[in-house]
């Protein structure tokens, strides 16, 4: 019996019963669209968090007050918050393995122009900030060494700030009021758009000494910097230079012992590396109890199909045909359930993805749709390997019957 004959033999025996077979294939359809799925939203989100790690350039570092780092807010005042201290940057500024330092001092309160009125967040900073931070001008100008000098109350919005404050206008030379404070406008940035799930282009920048004269505050809120060497090289040495002014003790590296917390790009890549991995060990328990499941229900439905085609079996052993024959119509049959099941989970797992992504893309502008056609393949060549292990059984219990007592099956 040729392969093509057996292949159609099967196709017919599943288009005979098209509902049992769809609720066969279920589990494999379940298995794979969720994997196509997962896996699809997975990239998106893994393009989504690169971007925004490859927009705080490659060297870039962040050192936060106290031990608690970025999630629990930057200016929360939590054990710590007021450990940076200004005189801290002079000692740092003396080493070679960084450059570009740029403080951080927020200004709370809400900003207006007329009657309009905005809550952004308002960054007291130098010019080396917009650099580590990839931030761009689109009209006027940045913040200047000479602004910070000078303590020029000017201030620099983001163009979400612009759109509040400034409908349809243009703001540069305009003055506004940050914390009952008049500051005149002198350039707007480039959008950036989300950072690590916060609106990047609702900020507005003013002048470090600006920011310190207005909040009297005496410690940093945090600051950035650039690493010129190795990002270890980097973390070793503005370590042990802030333990040694502030008096820490730390021989065994504890973090929880450190008055500060420092950040980098290359951590937030290898904490992107470990939640895909995760990620995908989730997506690939799931997909194996769905197949599993689906597996099984192939088995139990063939085993249904041998007992019904009894007489069809031994009527074509008495015809010639062999047990390897009747074996491999059998696995044929077990195997294209899969892969169509394969092929509608797969394409099920596409849109779905592919309507999540327009969906988030009105919320995230830098969520795109993206698929992985690696785990199309996998996920298709495990339904078909899935099919191949769940139809051994009852393939062979078909091979095994004898013609006679076939044929005398009722």
């Amino acid at each position: 019996m040729r392969i093509g004959d057996t292949v159609k033999t099967a196709y017919r025996g599943m288009r005979s019963n098209v509902f049992r077979a769809f609720l066969t294939m279920l589990g494999i359809i379940i298995g794979v669209g969720s994997v196509v799925l997962m896996t699809g939203v997975g990239e998106s989100m893994e393009g989504v968090i690169l971007g925004q790690i490859s927009s705080l350039g490659a060297k870039s570092m962040v050192i936060f007050p106290g031990n608690g780092g970025p999630e629990e807010g930057a200016a929360t005042a939590r054990p710590g918050y007021d450990s940076m201290k200004f005189s801290d940057i002079e000692e740092l500024e003396k080493l070679e393995s960084i450059s570009d330092i740029a403080p951080v001092v927020f200004i709370p309160g809400d900003t207006n122009y007329g009657r309009e009125s905005s809550s952004p967040t308002v960054y007291g900073t130098n010019e080396s900030f917009f650099s580590n931070q990839s931030i761009e001008i689109e009209d006027g100008r940045l913040i200047t060494k000479a602004d910070d000098e000078k303590v020029k109350f000017v201030a620099v919005l983001g163009p979400d700030v612009v759109d509040d404050l400034f409908p349809g206008s243009n703001p540069i030379g305009k003055r506004i009021k940050i914390a009952d404070r008049t500051f005149t406008v002198v350039g707007v940035t480039e959008s950036v758009g989300t950072q690590f799930f916060q609106n990047a282009d609702e900020r507005i920048f003013v002048p470090l000494s600006v920011a310190r004269s207005v909040t009297g505050q005496k410690h940093l809120s945090y600051m950035t910097f650039e690493a010129t060497d190795t990002f270890d090289r980097a973390f070793a040495d503005v370590k042990y230079v802030l333990r040694k002014r502030h008096g820490i003790v730390n021989p065994e590296e504890d973090p929880d012992k450190d008055d500060f917390t420092i950040r980098s790009s290359e951590q937030a890549q290898e904490i992107l590396g470990t939640v895909s991995l995760a990620l995908t060990v989730f997506i690939t328990f799931v997909a194996s109890i769905s197949l599993i499941v689906g597996g099984i229900g192939i088995m139990n439905i063939m085993l249904v199909a041998v007992t019904e085609r009894t007489r069809e079996i031994g009527l074509r052993k008495a015809l010639g045909a062999k047990s390897i024959h009747i074996l491999i119509q059998f696995l044929i049959e077990a195997v294209l359930l899969t892969f169509v099941g394969g092929v509608i989970g797969a394409t099920m797992g596409v849109l779905l993805s592919w309507l999540a992504a327009n969906v988030v893309h009105q919320f995230l502008a830098s969520y795109i749709f993206a698929i992985s056609p690696l785990a199309i393949v996998v996920s298709l060549l495990t339904a078909l390997f899935t099919g191949l292990i769940f139809g051994i059984n009852p393939a062979r219990r078909a091979a095994a019957l004898r013609p006679i007592e076939a044929l005398r099956y009722e």
